[in-house]
């Protein structure tokens, strides 16, 4: 008996759709499930990352940014300003203007490419029976596939201490929708998403408070990196507090009572409005039927082989519901690998050049090895670093905060790890991936001739100051 299709893909983010598109370009016979239903009811593409996470944390962080740096009166020497107001609605409406062409977008590529839209909420059940429960009518219709990928994402984590209630008490994707900007409040986590959304309501006018359970900042980031953003974290305003474990709230008349140990000591703060920011976990619950047994690792995240094959035979599984790092162009590689596969081409991810960012003001990025690890790791390395305030071009900007630290092998010179904090971190970052995908050395980025003046040059210049050459900062010794 024939299947109705040769792939099956569950969940429509960046993982899903991306693997549903490739197959399809691929020559397979491809159907794509998503269940996501907008503020109306109505289905839509694109996951968390479309609806609420990447894109329109970006937007609120790319008109936050604007309307600081016209507020700032030092920003912009001979420029004045009166009558600046902010209209947080029209602001929320153009936000979901960028979503919203950008998910119709998806579902314009699915029909281009010929990819089959199904909606409705799905489950795997023996020898690849997908049984997708459909949301107009709660009726169930079953699908067959030689091949079922699981692309299901993650959700926000819940902890006991502040449960969510939708209103005072929100995660990650209730503080994108504020309807007034909160005059206090507090977030609890200073991670990527707790440092995103704090800058975005610092900016428009709230008293950010962070409470950090964690006695590191930011612990994935380079050091120095990490030292540099917290200092001017806190100078922007933001009041983050490290080893700020929160033990309870209580919603009361005025605002939510938080309750938080530091110190050995308890603390109380009262904030209008709390974001739980503590992570994400992976949405591997309720997808399969009880028949169905799918191996699990510690955390709910799917285990899967080298080619993200599960325990069950023909069911691969792909981007925050497997583990790694939760991120949308992890999970974009990983659907195309997994897509060439099926396909019985080659796929495979370089895992250890992934960026990863933090688009604050300034912006953190980074890829491969920080100098923690390779000092835990034994292995000799030498430093190049360039200050963003020797910089032409940022000082023109007014964007002197930041460094560019480049880590290469003591022997081979090959660039085992790039750290950035400064402006344009997010896409400078591009530049050392690419370099470290083709094993460059130190001396190959020092050898490239960049442009004048650029912020690019930065990096050029931290290749440079790995071998003592740097010109435009003194040089450390490199011995």
């Amino acid at each position: 008996m024939s299947s109705d299709f040769d792939v099956i893909v569950i969940g429509a983010g960046p993982a899903g759709y991306v693997c549903a598109i490739r197959c399809a370009q691929l020559g397979l016979k491809t159907a794509c499930i998503d269940d996501w239903l907008d503020s109306s009811g109505q289905p839509v593409l694109g996951g968390t990352c479309l609806n609420a996470g990447c894109i329109p944390s970006k937007a609120l962080l790319e008109n936050s940014e604007h309307y600081a740096s016209l507020k700032g009166p030092d920003t912009h020497p001979g420029i004045s300003l009166q009558g600046l107001s902010l209209d947080l609605a029209a602001v929320q409406q153009d936000k979901q203007r960028i979503v919203t062409e950008l998910t119709n977008g998806i579902d314009t590529l699915f029909s281009s490419n010929g990819v089959e839209r199904i909606n409705g909420r799905a489950t795997l059940h023996p020898e690849r029976h997908v049984h997708v429960s459909q949301h107009e009518n709660n009726k169930v219709r079953v699908y067959t596939a030689e091949h079922v990928v699981i692309a299901t994402g993650s959700r926000p984590m819940d902890i006991p201490a502040a449960r969510i209630d939708g209103h005072r008490i929100v995660d990650s994707t209730g503080a994108l929708d504020f309807d007034d900007v909160p005059a206090r409040l507090g977030i609890i986590g200073a991670g990527v998403i707790g440092l995103e959304m704090g800058s975005v309501w610092n900016r428009y006018g709230s008293e950010v408070t962070l409470l950090e359970a964690q006695d590191m900042f930011l612990p994935p980031v380079d050091r120095d990196i990490a030292a540099i953003a917290l200092a001017e974290f806190r100078k922007q305003g933001l009041d983050i507090r490290l080893e700020a474990r929160v033990t309870e709230t209580v919603n009361g008349d005025s605002g939510v009572c938080v309750t938080f140990s530091h110190t050995e000591e308890d603390h109380e703060m009262e904030f209008d409005r709390l974001i739980v920011a503590v992570g994400r976990s992976p949405c591997s619950d309720e997808i399969t039927s009880p028949e169905v047994e799918l191996a699990l690792e510690q955390g709910g995240s799917i285990h899967v082989d080298e080619h993200w094959e599960t325990s069950v035979p023909g069911v691969y599984a792909i981007g925050d519901v497997i583990a790694g790092p939760m991120l949308a162009h992890k999970g974009s590689a990983e659907g195309t690998a997994v897509a060439e596969i099926i396909a019985g081409q080659h796929g495979e991810v370089n895992y250890a050049s992934i960026p990863g960012v933090i688009y604050t003001e300034p912006e953190l990025a980074w890829t491969g090895s920080s100098e923690q690890d390779l000092r835990n790791a034994g292995t000799p390395y030498r430093v190049g670093r360039f200050p963003f305030t020797a910089s032409g071009r940022a000082r023109a900007m007014g964007k002197t905060a930041g460094l560019v630290k480049l880590l290469a092998h003591r022997d081979s010179d090959e660039i085992l790890g790039v750290h950035i904090v400064g402006e344009n971190a997010s896409e400078l970052i591009a530049e050392a991936v690419i370099a470290m995908e083709f094993k460059a050395s130190s001396e190959d980025l020092a050898l490239t001739i960049h442009a004048h003046p650029t912020l690019s040059e930065s990096l050029h210049e931290a290749a440079l100051s790995v071998s003592g050459q740097a010109i435009h900062v003194a040089n450390r010794r490199t011995d």
